[in-house]
């Protein structure tokens, strides 16, 4: 089982973006220290603006984990990243990142994705 620590707060849909990351990615279950920030002034100067923020055993931090290469390349860094796993998000990522996304009108509205 592979134990992190992740700085977060309530309502951070970031926090919820990288958990969901971290559950596909890792090569095995992960076991969560969630540290909410915003009862301690220290750790609010310290993460307030770059949660989530996840750290290892070691105290190894990553910032903006919700990022799906940040977070793979970090996870391979400790030999955590399934890298079937991670294929298989980017082949499935794929058809979204290529996809025009202008904005039409209709109407005299604007709507985004055509």
């Amino acid at each position: 089982m592979i134990r992190l620590r992740l700085y977060t707060t309530l309502g951070c849909h970031l926090c919820e973006q990288l958990e969901a990351l971290l559950e596909t990615l890792a090569i095995e279950e992960v076991e969560l220290e969630r540290v909410e920030i915003s009862a301690d002034d220290a750790l609010i100067e310290r993460y307030g603006v770059r949660i989530p923020v996840l750290a290892d055993n070691a105290g190894e931090e990553l910032d903006r984990g919700f990022e799906a290469e940040r977070l793979a390349a970090w996870l391979a860094e400790r030999g955590w990243l399934g890298e079937a796993s991670w294929s298989r998000f980017q082949r499935d990522a794929e058809p979204y990142a290529s996809a025009p996304r202008g904005a039409v009108m209709r109407g005299g509205r604007r709507y985004l994705g055509g």
